[in-house]
């Protein structure tokens, strides 16, 4: 009835593109009315025009409270939203509603949102963390995307895979699976493991180095996508991020999904870094029962034995740097099955790990132990590579306090 010029004089003339038109008319109700005003207005459509009000339908479910209740005054339980935008911010909310299956009823409470905040604050600090980073970044200073390590290579994959899957979910209304893959990508892959591996070169490596170097310009195509894909849901966290990390743009919201090259996707590196993951979380686990037992306080007190059964994964750690990957001073692989008191995970089989201390001196640097540290006259307190970094800071005047001894 809509285009009844006597009902609806402001609409006259008014007609909706079909058939490829660039608008669309989405219905959102509710499940209970699959037989009411959804069900007339659909029956009224087809009857004068031959086909449906709407392109797309949408039916959600119930808010409900945490114990599963409708919401009612006389039971004290309503949520009021204004509240919780007043005591979290607009976000918390946004994030809640986002992260809901709407096509089911869905609860809300305080539990549940602190479930929400805690969520919301892992993806603000891991985005704070990239800006305070991406500082330090010069973009004419980028490495080309081929000649970054393995471990940035990873990463620049795993983007690709998930611009697949934001498209797609993005299309489909799908907010909750956006929700969860975001979430596990930047807490999982880059806060527990990218940036804990790279933490190193970032903070220690000389200005000009290439790993360095190469990491940032991994950690810059991150951010960038990560924060346009998460603007929709994160509306005020997203352009906060975007506008600090480029205070002439405009807004994030005037941005388009970025174009990631299919040509960052691959699957060999993938496959090969799977398998070093499983072997890391068996040095990992061990690590922790030194650490839990005080044994040892930061990893980096540690050079474990890794005992590897297949000789094809033996060789595959030893064509990287699986100290590193480890987050260890010194590590070494060796073909075999272990003696029957070394550290083993029943998910990871014929991997076995010896805890060994790292010998030598603490860096008072990057706090790697070593035999290294001391070998260069002018800082004997590093190890060389941290003495190159000192060299070359204070040649750019970042160091006056720190000459050569």
């Amino acid at each position: 009835m809509l285009d009844d010029p006597a009902q609806f004089p402001s609409l006259a003339g008014v007609r909706r593109v079909i058939d490829g038109g660039a608008d669309e008319v989405m219905y959102l109700e509710g499940s209970d009315q699959h037989r009411g005003w959804f069900h007339s207005s659909l029956l009224e459509s087809c009857g004068t025009r031959g086909i449906a009000p709407f392109d797309v339908v949408l039916t959600h479910g119930f808010t409900l409270d945490e114990r599963g209740r409708k919401m009612s005054k006389s039971l004290g339980n309503v949520v009021a939203p204004q509240k919780i935008i007043g005591e979290s911010g607009a976000d918390i909310l946004r994030l809640w509603v986002a992260g809901a299956d709407y096509a089911d009823d869905q609860r809300i409470g305080p539990e549940i949102l602190k479930t929400t905040a805690d969520t919301y604050r892992k993806l603000r600090n891991t985005l704070r963390w990239m800006l305070g980073t991406l500082a330090h970044y010069d973009p004419a200073q980028a490495i080309p995307v081929a000649e970054l390590d393995e471990v940035d290579r990873l990463m620049l994959h795993r983007l690709a895979e998930l611009d697949v899957e934001v498209r797609d979910a993005y299309a489909r209304f799908d907010y909750k699976r956006i929700v969860a893959r975001l979430s596990a990508f930047l807490n999982t892959d880059l806060s527990a493991f990218y940036f804990d591996i790279r933490k190193d070169a970032l903070y220690c490596d000389p200005p000009s180095s290439p790993k360095r170097r190469g990491a940032l310009t991994a950690i810059d195509r991150i951010f960038r996508a990560v924060t346009v894909w998460l603007a929709p849901i994160l509306a005020f966290t997203a352009e906060e991020a975007w506008l600090s990390r480029d205070p002439s743009a405009i807004s994030v919201h005037l941005e388009l999904f970025p174009d990631i090259p299919v040509t960052w996707r691959d699957e060999a590196l993938a496959a090969k870094w799977e398998a070093v993951r499983r072997v890391r979380s068996v040095v990992t686990g061990a690590l922790e029962i030194e650490r839990a037992a005080k044994r040892i306080g930061s990893s980096l007190e540690a050079a474990p034995l890794v005992l590897v059964e297949d000789p094809a994964l033996a060789a595959l750690l030893e064509t990287m740097d699986f100290a590193e990957a480890c987050i260890v001073s010194a590590i070494t692989v060796a073909v075999g099955a272990g003696p029957s008191d070394a550290f083993r995970q029943p998910d990871v089989p014929g991997v076995a790990v010896v805890f060994r201390r790292a010998e030598g001196r603490k860096c008072a640097r990057s706090w790697k132990i070593t035999p290294a540290v001391g070998t260069d006259a002018d800082y004997p307190d590093v190890t060389p590579r941290d003495a190159e970094a000192l060299r070359e800071l204070a040649s750019l005047g970042s160091l006056a306090a720190l000459a050569p001894a």
